[in-house]
């Protein structure tokens, strides 16, 4: 296998490792908060918090750099259209990921402190939770957009 098709696997992989881990940690965190328990609401808070760190953090910043190498040893156009749909929706998702981090961190620390206190969530809690959940949506349905024009490369224009 060579350097090209090595640095592409990576890519796929870190690619998969990106949007799983951010559809499962979505996934436990929206169904975790409709139970309203505080003790599970805290806990899973802490591992989404955590599987951010671990795994989408370093995927985040590989998928540009192996993208960017890729595209180079391709010798694909910058201009072409579905790259170019492409890295505008990456940015997209990235602007709502880096929101959703520091209000994940919050939401931690306001469950945990909550759940050490024996007492219900508060208000703040929940509009944090809301606002997670609104800028969830596109960042993930633009990661599916992205996968789509990376498998298919469409002419666009």
């Amino acid at each position: 296998m060579n350097t090209y098709h090595m640095v592409r696997m990576l890519h796929i992989l870190s690619s998969v490792l990106l949007v799983g881990t951010g559809f499962g940690s979505a996934f436990y965190m929206f169904f975790t908060n409709r139970t309203g328990i505080v003790q599970a609401i805290a806990a899973v808070s802490r591992l989404v918090v955590r599987a951010d760190w671990w795994f989408t953090t370093p995927t985040v910043i590989l998928q540009p750099l192996s993208g960017f190498w890729l595209i180079y040893m391709a010798g694909w156009p910058w201009d072409t259209p579905w790259l170019l749909a492409s890295v505008i929706l990456y940015l997209l998702s990235g602007l709502c990921w880096l929101p959703v981090v520091w209000i994940q961190i919050r939401m931690r620390k306001i469950a945990a402190a909550s759940a050490a206190e024996g007492q219900a969530l508060p208000p703040i809690y929940w509009r944090y939770a809301r606002i997670w959940e609104c800028l969830g949506y596109p960042a993930f349905l633009a990661m599916l957009v992205v996968y789509f024009l990376m498998i298919v490369k469409p002419s666009l224009f």
